[in-house]
């Protein structure tokens, strides 16, 4: 999904949004159980938390009375899938580039200018 590619990643580019995605990757947690574990306030860690609902990245249940959140797996899936495309694309590239080089030096090898086996010799 291009939501992900374009806020996804730019929603986990902030420390703190990093950080609480990485403890709710851990175990679903409150407000007050991430604000205990992070040098930020409560209300900051709230608006954290919208941003990443808002991004699809995080959900929230009601238990009691206090809101409990938790990785949204299908958009986890969907920055992952965009991921996973990213990272195919960059190992074709490199396969590319090692094809070349390996051609490159083969060639290179095989150049009489470059075969010293004969030099010398009568």
């Amino acid at each position: 999904m291009s939501a992900y590619r374009d806020a996804g990643l730019g929603l986990l580019g902030d420390p703190m949004r990093r950080a609480i995605f990485e403890m709710l990757a851990r175990r679903p947690s409150s407000v007050g159980e991430l604000a205990a574990e992070l040098p930020i306030s409560r209300p900051a860690v709230s608006q954290h938390l919208k941003a990443l609902k808002v991004g699809g990245l995080v959900v929230a249940h009601a238990e009691g009375t206090r809101r409990i959140y938790r990785l949204d797996p299908r958009g986890v899936a969907a920055l992952r899938t965009w991921l996973d495309g990213v990272w195919e694309h960059a190992l074709a590239d490199f396969h590319k580039f090692a094809e070349k080089t390996v051609a490159d030096e083969t060639a290179g090898t095989d150049h009489p200018d470059t075969d010293h086996s004969t030099r010398g010799q009568p």
